[in-house]
């Protein structure tokens, strides 16, 4: 990451220091033919396969991985549109997009991984349920990582004296680590990129609130029925409880302090919009933006400062996970440029197929069809570029698409959000989860053990809200 920064500050003031440089940032999408969109497609089938072919080879390093990507599409860019043009791309993708996205992915992390929750209770039905209802909760406050990093060892601690408990997990990423950050930017990734791009920060909640509530309730009463059946068995209760019960308390309680700053801050920058301060090569970059990054990075420094190290050391705070994302986000933001300009392009670009899918006979977007697109894709690509390619495909205008095509926009959003639980690669989380509750001794199911959960579950419930909501 210091290399990376390193790099685009160097871009930032060579476009200073040489104002001939300082050109827009913009591709000519109908220009362009879908060979420049493989190294985007190879970023995304590299996140999607290889942690399943070569979980060695992808975890020594899947920053190069990355890099490789990033390096294929920018050099022959750069060979065929000139070197200023690839500088241009590269510092308005990371400036104006890539930096805003990861800082805020940082603060909700740090901060999140600050709050450690000791003591524990007893895993009834009625607990379980009440503990990933508080989650779907804060999903949106503190984001779907924060919400998950923060209640999963609690959650699972308190039904580690029972048999059946992959279940619990299973729904835990339904719920908290996906469906419950549908609300606000904050919530989850493709959402504040949608932010970035003008999305109003309450305009998610007032138009996917409903089938929000529709999908967590159907699932909450799914899984305390579920939860009570296995409850109810005889021999569900081990003899020896390895944590007995203790009263909750929780450490490092600064940081509800902090998470509320970065909540403030991140309203503040969608409210206050005293316009642009400067721009560097065609990427403008705002006051409230700036203020709001600077913000954030004091919550970070801020939270480091002050949390106790026990607490951190209680969560297993470590930044791997971040680092990770950090990486690979980088080569995604810098990869799918050329794809959102043919997309652009419409029906003069080389993804008019594309349009037409999700287009219908009468010249309007179809809500069916950009809600299970959007979440084919985002169930085993990630959701976050997944949103941008589709936001981009029905029109990429923030204004237009909170107007006239405000339920296309809602489509989306709900399906990058809900359906980023079909598979453990749909979003970061869910592998995260998974492997906390495997480091506890919990057997989860395979990918397509997991994946049988969600088409039994989740795919029956998206196909009624289809007719409900999007029909």
């Amino acid at each position: 990451m210091q290399t990376r920064a390193i790099a685009t500050a160097s871009a930032a003031f060579a476009a200073f220091t040489f104002p001939s440089l300082c050109l827009a940032a913009e591709i000519d999408g109908a220009a362009l033919s879908t060979l420049w969109a493989l190294p985007f497609a190879g970023v995304l089938l590299s996140i999607a396969v290889l942690p399943l072919l070569a979980p060695s080879l992808w975890h020594h390093h899947f920053g190069k991985i990355a890099a490789f990507w990033a390096l294929a599409f920018l050099l022959p860019f750069g060979v065929a549109q000139g070197a200023h043009a690839a500088l241009a791309v590269s510092v308005h993708a990371l400036l104006a997009e890539y930096l805003p996205f990861i800082i805020l992915l940082t603060a909700l992390f740090t901060v999140a991984g600050g709050i450690c929750v000791r003591g524990n209770l007893r895993g009834t039905p009625g607990l379980n349920t009440a503990i990933l209802a508080l989650g779907t909760v804060l999903a949106s406050v503190m984001g779907t990582t924060g919400a998950a990093m923060l209640l999963i060892r609690p959650l699972i601690r308190a039904n580690d004296d029972r048999r059946h408990v992959a279940h619990i997990v299973v729904f835990f990423i339904f719920l908290v680590a996906n469906a419950g950050g549908s609300l606000t930017p904050l919530g989850d990734p493709p959402l504040f990129l949608g932010f970035l791009k003008g999305v109003d920060f309450f305009w998610t909640a007032r138009h996917v609130l409903l089938p929000m509530l529709f999908l967590c309730a159907a699932l909450l009463a799914i899984f305390y029925l579920l939860d009570r059946h296995y409850y109810l068995n005889r021999e569900e209760i081990r003899a020896l409880d390895p944590t007995p019960d203790a009263p909750l308390s929780f450490e490092g309680g600064v940081n509800f302090i902090l998470l509320a700053v970065a909540v403030a801050l991140v309203l503040m920058s969608g409210i206050w919009k005293p316009g642009t301060a400067f721009e560097v090569m065609g990427a403008p970059q705002d006051w409230q933006n700036l203020a709001r990054d600077l913000g954030l990075v004091a919550v970070i420094l801020a939270s480091l400062k002050l949390t106790p190290r026990s607490a951190r050391e209680g969560n297993d705070f470590g930044w791997g996970p971040m680092l990770e994302v950090a990486k690979l986000f980088a080569a995604i933001f810098l990869t799918i440029a050329p794809v959102i300009a043919m997309l652009r392009a419409g029906e003069q670009g080389a993804f008019a197929a594309v349009v037409r899918a999700v287009t219908g006979p009468d010249g309007r977007p179809d809500d069916a069809m950009y809600f299970w697109m959007t979440g084919a894709l985002s169930s085993f690509l990630d959701n976050a570029p997944t949103y941008l390619v589709f936001f981009n495909t029905a029109s990429g205008d923030a204004a237009e698409l909170m107007g006239p095509l405000a339920s296309t926009l809602a489509a989306i959003s709900a399906g990058a959000v809900f359906m980023g639980a079909n598979s453990y690669i749909g979003n970061a989380p869910n592998m995260m989860v998974k492997a906390i509750a495997e480091e506890r001794g919990i057997r989860m199911p395979s990918f397509f053990g997991y994946m049988a959960w969600s088409c039994g579950i989740l795919v029956p419930l998206f196909v009624v809200m289809t007719f409900i909501f999007f029909k």
